[in-house]
């Protein structure tokens, strides 16, 4: 056992029992024999490196200086007693550049941290937390004495949901675009509507994503809210979710670990009725991303022929590289909170992002549970547990039906027509499937890494072996491989290719100014919105005064509230609908929708044939029936 004396040498401490060799393994002594319990110690040998910033310090690989010190120290205890105290007389060289490796490498590995000197000691400090989160009463970290309980230490906090969620705050600070988009928007309102953004930004100053929400509405509400001053009022409590739920979700793995994640559930709006609204697992998942879906759901639903109340939720949790048995667990965790808030008079929970089949069922199953009682009013296309037959091709589906109703108001037929279509989840295939059904060329899909292109269009065959690529979890790039006239490319977006309308399926703010710029010159005259938002306020702006026609996804995604409220009839619980009347059903839905939004802009002053037209008139329309309903209950 290798011990620093005091007066700095090496030596040995042959009657030391076991325990003590344990015990003195998690300690670094210092020269006067000092036991330094801290995380990182201003090390004696360099008393200058406790100062000095760590922050993206490069690692460095062990010199053969270093590697002789390491074989030198290693070789001590293989001397015999009567020679140690020779050495012990010797003076020893320092640890100082093996400890300054470990220092390094956590330095490069977990950028929030730095050293800094309290109260006479050198700690470990988190740079996020210390600005955006709760400050720490101790350091959360380990002793040096060990590497691998320093790493460990540091992994913990680095996991933790402190961290993520002081995390989530800096970045959300740092965007200036979200942040500044008030000021932007006011110069083209008028005061009053321009007080209502400024409320909100006041209230929840970083959640990006709601606030950009917000300005969008308020923007497409202007002519209402400058005709009808009362409705700002309406607005404002509209704007205030009636309940947000946020909740904690630990979970086992596979390996016995315990791991916590964060739940989130708002009941945005009940004025029309029980809460309808999607369930997302996504690591990007936070209480500003969930505000903004459920209010976007509050107006789908307000917008669509049946009237239901918003509501959104999910949690970080990420099922991507998941056992099922993980999943199921995590599932059943996270219903366990949240199944008293759901119900056929509550909320219906439907799917969304990184929510499928597999996890549908698991939370039903949990909820039936919990419940005592089974009820269809979890969507999903399993015959045993839900109704309709086309229930995940439901949003799919209205969106080409949305588009060929935009095209008939051009005279022009879908037949023939170049489409873009972003994405590679389920609604982004079933656009690919009705697209071709309809005699349209999709020519595009995309994932997190880039975009496939294939100039011949896909047809049923390609559009099969991109679902086989999909479940066998391989790369779109392999596509390439089979179909010659095919090209993938890596860190890329599909909005530069030649098309005459474009579809995204992917997330919010995928399209920026300068994609929209690219979907111009490509020859996109109109946008069909398959996301949520998926148009940053600059895209909307080009898109705009590029006369290019903009269906809002609150109006052209209302297939999947159709099929959801269909669900709801006890019949369909009983009777498998056939695909063509749940389509017949589904394409005069989309119909009614259509018109409404169309004759709600028409009577605000703005023309069909605006770009406007159906953006602004989704809105208005959802607006007025929801500010309707809210005046007749009174203030509550």
């Amino acid at each position: 056992m290798l011990m620093l004396l005091p007066g700095g040498g090496l030596g040995m401490n042959p009657t030391m029992d076991d325990m003590n060799l344990i015990q003195a393994q998690r300690h670094l002594v210092r020269d006067i024999g000092e036991e330094i319990d801290l995380e990182i110690g201003p090390g004696d040998d360099d008393p200058s490196f406790a100062n000095t910033p760590l922050l993206g310090g490069p690692s460095q690989e062990p010199s053969a200086e270093e590697q002789g010190e390491s074989k030198q120290m290693s070789m001590v205890s293989e001397i015999p007693n009567a020679d140690q105290d020779i050495l012990k007389a010797q003076p020893a060289k320092r640890k100082k550049k093996v400890v300054k490796r470990w220092r390094e490498e956590w330095a490069d590995t977990y950028k929030w941290a730095y050293v800094d000197v309290k109260e006479g000691t050198a700690r470990i400090f988190c740079s996020v937390c210390k600005e955006y989160g709760r400050k720490h009463r101790r350091n959360p970290y380990g002793n040096e004495g060990s590497r691998n309980m320093q790493m460990s230490a540091l992994e913990e906090h680095n996991n933790s949901l402190l961290h993520k969620e002081a995390l989530r705050l800096q970045m959300a600070s740092k965007d200036k675009i979200v942040v500044d988009k008030p000021i932007y928007v006011k110069a083209l309102m008028s005061k009053t509507a321009g007080s209502i953004i400024e409320a909100a930004l006041k209230r929840d100053p970083h959640e990006a994503e709601f606030i950009q929400s917000v300005q969008e509405a308020v923007h497409a509400l202007e002519r209402v809210i400058a005709k009808n001053p009362h409705y700002v009022n309406i607005m404002e409590r509209l704007l205030e979710p009636e309940r947000m739920i946020i909740f904690r979700v630990p979970w086992v793995d596979d390996r016995g670990e315990t791991h916590v994640n964060r739940g989130f559930r708002v009941h945005f709006n009940q004025a029309l009725g029980p809460c309808r609204g999607g369930i997302r697992f996504h690591p990007k998942m936070n209480l500003s991303v969930a505000k903004f879906l459920g209010f976007q759901q509050t107006l789908k639903n307000a917008l669509s022929p049946y009237k239901l109340g918003g509501a959104a939720g999910g949690s970080d949790f990420d099922p991507k590289g998941k056992s099922d048995n993980e999943i199921m667990r995590f599932c059943q965790s996270f219903m366990n909170e949240i199944y008293r808030y759901f119900g056929t008079d509550k909320d219906l929970p439907s799917e969304e992002m990184g929510v499928g089949i597999r996890e549908m069922g698991f939370l039903f199953g949990q909820y039936r549970r919990l419940a005592g009682n089974f009820q269809g009013s979890f969507t999903g296309p399993s015959i045993f547990w839900s109704g309709s037959s086309l229930r995940t091709e439901a949003t799919a589906y209205g969106l080409v039906f949305f588009a060929r109703l935009i095209l008939a108001e051009l005279n022009k037929d879908v037949k023939g027509l170049r489409c873009v279509v972003s994405g590679y989840g389920k609604i982004a295939m079933h656009v690919l499937e009705k697209l071709v059904a309809n005699g349209a060329l999709p020519i595009t899909v995309s994932d997190s890494k880039g975009y496939l292109v294939d100039e011949d269009g896909f047809d049923y065959m390609k559009i099969s072996f991109l679902r086989d690529l999909k479940s066998q979890q391989r790369s779109l790039r392999d596509y390439s491989k089979t179909y010659a006239r095919s090209k993938y490319y890596d860190e890329a977006k599909p909005w530069n290719e030649r098309c005459d309308f474009a579809i995204p399926c992917g997330s919010q703010n995928e399209i920026d100014q300068a994609d929209a710029i690219n979907l111009v010159n490509s020859g996109c005259r109109i946008l069909v919105e398959g996301s949520n938002m998926p148009c940053t306020p600059e895209a909307v702006d080009v898109l705009k005064k590029a006369n290019v026609i903009i269906a809002p996804a609150m109006a052209a995604g209302a297939g999947g509230v159709v099929a959801g409220e269909i669900e709801l009839n006890h019949e369909c619980n009983v009777m498998h609908w056939s695909p063509e009347d749940f389509e017949s059903k589904l394409q005069e839905a989309m119909k009614q929708t259509f018109h409404r939004a169309l004759k709600a802009a028409e009577d605000f002053g703005y023309q069909k044939e605006s770009p406007e037209a159906l953006l602004h008139g989704a809105v208005i329309s959802a607006f007025l029936t929801i500010a309707q309903a809210m005046t007749d209950q009174g203030c509550v």
